[in-house]
């Protein structure tokens, strides 16, 4: 189920697509990957267990990453290489009551950049981004995608989304 919500107070909108398993939350991924961007920024928020991580390995392996993508927990960044393209994954989970900058400015503007639980580096994050939350809903997920200013094109793509 696709629905699509114009957000007036931005000009964007928001998409919410119902995933009911695993191979559907891969066909979102791979719209991500057939239109990313380099330098574009998504931002995934839910909660322990809601699929950001499932989300983030799909999307890496259809973009190229060799090495399966776990969360970065304990080391908070983890960068791969794709050819020429650098993929930075950071899960902010153990920021939550910390104001350690730890260089992001460093890794936003280089590469696509995917961050876990964002809030807690709001005051670091660029303008532009999309958001992605990611719920329980029933047996399976609910994406709400939100293009703050970024790319377009997957938001094209995503409201064309079917799954078979």
């Amino acid at each position: 189920m696709r629905l699509k919500y114009f957000l007036f107070q931005t000009g964007d909108y928001m998409i919410r697509i119902k995933a009911d398993n695993i191979e559907d939350t891969r066909q979102i991924a791979k719209i991500f990957a057939d239109n990313i961007k380099i330098n574009d920024v998504l931002l995934l928020r839910g909660d322990l267990g809601a699929g950001k991580t499932t989300f983030t390995q799909a999307l890496g392996a259809l973009l190229g990453v060799r090495k399966r993508m776990t969360s970065p927990t304990f080391n908070i960044i983890k960068s791969y290489e794709v050819d020429s393209l650098k993929v930075h994954h950071m899960d902010c989970y153990r920021l939550e009551f910390s104001d350690e900058d730890l260089g992001f400015d460093e890794y936003f503007g280089n590469g696509i950049v995917i961050v876990e639980w964002p809030d807690f580096i709001e005051e670091y994050l660029p303008e532009k981004f999309i958001n992605i939350t990611i719920t329980h809903d029933g047996d399976g997920r609910l994406f709400e995608i939100e293009n703050m200013n970024l790319n377009d094109e997957i938001m094209e793509a995503l409201d064309e989304i079917s799954f078979d």
